[in-house]
């Protein structure tokens, strides 16, 4: 503990970054997907501090930075679980059901949008579009999609994660 400050639970070596920032430390902004996309894949999200560090490292001001991550999907500014599940609320699935996937996959992971389960292992998040309409209603967990769920369907490839998890 120094200077009377408690230390961040979720702090991070963030010079861990460092050598991806000193390749584009001098190309301006053009980089700024690509920094925050590796820090993202090193941290898990991208922190209020994190971003605060590489626009220091970078010279980008920081109302930029911030900016980028809050406006792309893909980035994420809080924690979230081991399996990242993204359900799709586009028309062709919400047509097809996807309030009811939806209740499904809060009935069996037992959190609401954006938490994480007390295992650590669940968020879900809802989004726009994942751009597979021919599979409505869809949902991709981590890289993998899912497509023409029922609410049984759902529940079985959750509850496979889960087993899978817990043999490891």
């Amino acid at each position: 503990m120094c200077c009377g400050k408690k230390p961040d639970k979720n702090h991070f070596d963030f010079t861990l970054i460092d050598p991806i920032l000193a390749d584009y430390k001098n190309e301006g902004d053009g980089n700024l997907i690509s920094i925050l996309q590796t820090a993202q894949e090193k941290f898990g999200y991208l922190s209020n501090d994190l971003l605060l560090y590489i626009a220091k490292e970078t010279g980008i001001k920081p109302a930029k930075i911030i900016g980028v991550a809050t406006f792309y999907t893909q980035f994420r500014m809080k924690p979230v679980g081991k399996n990242l599940i993204l359900l799709c609320q586009g028309t062709a699935c919400h047509v097809n059901g996807s309030g009811a996937i939806e209740d499904a996959i809060k009935a069996e992971i037992g959190v609401l949008e954006g938490e994480i389960t007390p295992d650590g292992l669940f968020t879900y998040n809802n989004v726009a579009c994942l751009g597979c309409c021919s599979l409505a209603p869809v949902m991709m967990i981590n890289d993998e999609t899912y497509g023409s769920l029922t609410p049984e369907t759902t529940r079985k490839i959750i509850q496979n994660i889960r087993n899978m998890e817990d043999k490891n």
